[in-house]
């Protein structure tokens, strides 16, 4: 029998294609898998909707490790590991950013939970990510067009953005982060576009080139993963300089992270499944 496992280039990386990685226990089964992200142990955490179960976790062999989130989390759209190993959760449904220790124990919540109208600035939240000085950032994708920069005390800072297509503007933000140069990078997915800004909000350039880009992860290099809708994962350098391209996924991925060995973890879109791609080189 032939060999089934695939390989794909990712710039001056090689990787073998390891699908249905995560395996869950016979008497559980996946729900609509969002995200996912590698904590400092190597354990994948897969965040899921429509289930009891909204984060589940994933030792490094792809053996179901456990749960968490359960009751405090309504609809996980994204997790995003913070500078301190806490995680950032946004909850889209229930208009709130949570953060959570490594226990699972919530630390920390933003917005009016479950009621938009008292949950300013927050409608329907799609990412968050926190500075090195525990500031955070949220894209608030769905039901506004803005970013919004919260205090490490959880004070609302600044609000910017607004519908559109021009600089500063956005049409559905996303995915977010903040890289180590203090950039805030945004997934302007309507936009097809990834736009960059300093940490009060002014506007520094944009990366195009991409079709509905979903999930942005930066690594120890500072080399920055964005998966789109082609489906596709892009390698660009700290300046936006595309380094590689490839198809990791078969239906696409909502969600990406990678681990210390270089490996890449994919939360494809339904069919749901976890990918991992397993550096080579």
């Amino acid at each position: 029998m032939p060999d089934q496992t695939f390989t794909v280039i990712l710039g001056d990386r090689r990787y073998a294609v390891r699908r249905k990685w995560a395996r869950l226990p016979p008497n559980l089964a996946f729900g609509f898998i969002s995200d996912l992200l590698v904590d400092p142990a190597g354990r994948v955490h897969v965040a899921q909707r429509g289930t009891d179960q909204p984060v589940v976790v994933f030792e490094r062999d792809g053996s179901y490790a456990g749960s968490w989130g359960m009751g405090a989390i309504g609809e996980a759209h994204y997790l995003t590991r913070a500078p301190d190993d806490t995680v950032l959760v946004a909850d889209r449904d229930s208009h709130q950013i949570l953060r959570f220790g490594a226990d699972g124990k919530l630390r920390q919540s933003l917005g009016r939970r479950h009621n938009p109208a008292l949950a300013a600035p927050f409608n329907h939240p799609t990412s968050a990510a926190m500075a090195r000085d525990g500031e955070i950032y949220v894209a608030d994708g769905y039901g506004n067009s803005h970013v919004h920069r919260f205090g490490a005390d959880g004070a609302l800072r600044r609000t910017w953005g607004g519908p559109g297509s021009g600089p500063g503007q956005f049409t559905t933000p996303h995915a977010i982060w903040v890289d180590r140069f203090d950039r805030v990078l945004v997934g302007d997915r309507e936009n097809n576009r990834v736009q960059l800004f300093d940490r009060d909000g002014g506007f520094i350039t944009a990366w195009g080139d991409f079709y509905h880009p979903m999930k942005i992860w930066v690594d120890d290099r500072d080399c920055v993963f964005v998966s789109d809708q082609i489906p596709r994962i892009s390698l660009l350098s700290p300046e936006g300089a595309l380094l590689g391209r490839c198809r990791g996924a078969i239906n696409g991925a909502h969600g990406l992270g990678g681990d210390a060995d270089g490996n890449l973890f994919l939360a494809e879109l339904p069919p749901q499944e976890i990918t991992k791609l397993e550096r080579l080189n």
